[in-house]
């Protein structure tokens, strides 16, 4: 597990640990992942329809329906983005009214294009700005290797959720095959990177296409991550995983006895 030291304020359980190339200390990490996403904001949907390193609207809709979302459930979205998990939630649950999502960038929050009725607040997963017990349903797509403790955020995802409230954690993980995860690099740190910019025009977006790829690589292991769902309270803890590489971590807040 990494374990970061932010100035004296104790360890954390970080996803993954300091990238030199993009920040030295752990409150570094937290400015630049948010400058990146402010700055990129603009052209991360042309960029995600493009090279499909989201996997698409089809399979974020199935990963939901698989940890157990249905119709008329209330739904939180955290690490939002540009609203492409929660989309994929409204679609399920019928009414976009049930659905609010939660991103840290009030420029990913800008570009969401999600119905009024989608409440939008800007907040960490380390600290949602929403009640206890107030959700069915919780997902975060992609957005995990960005936060800088995971042991709050998993207490946090247990606070909002009511009691038998469920949630879908989707990440991208590096393939144990060593030839897979060499083409996975080459496609995700050269191509993607590349056609990114060529597509955009901009410096930033090829950076932030970099920085996915790197984050991925260095991630903390999925096992580590089941251990600390199932510490923050969670029960039923899995990990569904689609052609060796799509990670769909899945489990409940236990019911009320």
């Amino acid at each position: 597990m990494t374990m970061a030291n932010d100035s004296g304020n104790g360890a954390r359980a970080a996803p993954i640990p300091i990238l030199g190339e993009y920040f030295s200390n752990e409150r570094d990490r937290i400015e630049f992942v948010n400058n990146l996403f402010d700055d990129t904001a603009a052209d991360y949907n042309r960029v995600e329809r493009v090279l499909g390193f989201g996997s698409g609207p089809w399979y974020r809709r199935q990963a939901l329906i698989r940890a157990g979302l249905k119709p008329g459930l209330k739904v939180l979205d955290v690490g939002t983005g540009t609203g492409l998990v929660a989309r994929e939630a409204i679609r399920v649950v019928g009414q976009p009214g049930l659905v609010t999502g939660v991103d840290p960038s009030p420029g990913m929050l800008a570009e969401t294009k999600l119905p009024k009725e989608v409440s939008m607040l800007q907040g960490r997963a380390e600290k949602i700005p929403v009640a206890d017990n107030d959700y069915d349903f919780l997902s975060m797509g992609y957005a995990l290797r960005h936060i800088s403790d995971l042991e709050s955020a998993f207490r946090e995802f247990h606070r909002v959720l009511r009691p038998g409230g469920s949630f879908a954690i989707l990440e991208i993980t590096r393939p144990q095959g060593k030839i897979s995860s060499a083409l996975l690099r080459l496609y995700m740190r050269g191509l993607v990177p590349t056609l990114s910019g060529l597509i955009t025009g901009h410096k930033k977006t090829k950076t932030l296409m970099q920085f996915y790829w790197d984050t991925i690589e260095v991630c903390m292991r999925p096992e580590q991550i089941i251990e600390l769902l199932r510490s923050a309270g969670f029960e039923n803890v899995r990990r569904h995983v689609e052609l060796g590489l799509f990670s769909e971590y899945q489990g409940n807040k236990p019911k009320s006895r």
